[in-house]
């Protein structure tokens, strides 16, 4: 999986499509990734101890990584992600203008 925790995405489908956003996490075991903000869900919880109430609340939920792109920060715009090695390291390219992404 080419994200990364940290990076700067936008949505490319679903109901906050073109909307921008964090990573939180990710999950590469399923290719999904949690964006602060978006995809949010209502969570109902119970009481768990007595006297205290029950409530609803808002959560995000895990989208799929191929439904997100990644925004350089070099160019502003939203590019994939390619790989080139500098001596024996391994660097994260920008697709469009060759620079750096991390």
């Amino acid at each position: 999986m080419k994200l990364l925790k940290g990076d700067n995405v936008m949505m490319l489908s679903g109901k906050d499509r073109g909307k921008k956003a964090k990573i939180l996490a990710v999950i590469p075991e399923s290719g999904k990734v949690i964006l602060e903000g978006l995809n949010m869900i209502k969570r109902h919880t119970k009481p768990r101890q007595q006297g205290q109430s029950g409530q609803i609340i808002s959560k995000e939920r895990a989208v799929s990584a191929a439904s997100v792109a990644i925004i350089c920060k070099a160019c502003g715009k939203v590019t994939r992600v390619g790989y080139s090695m500098e001596g024996d390291k391994k660097t994260r390219i920008c697709k469009k203008c060759k620079s750096t992404v991390q």
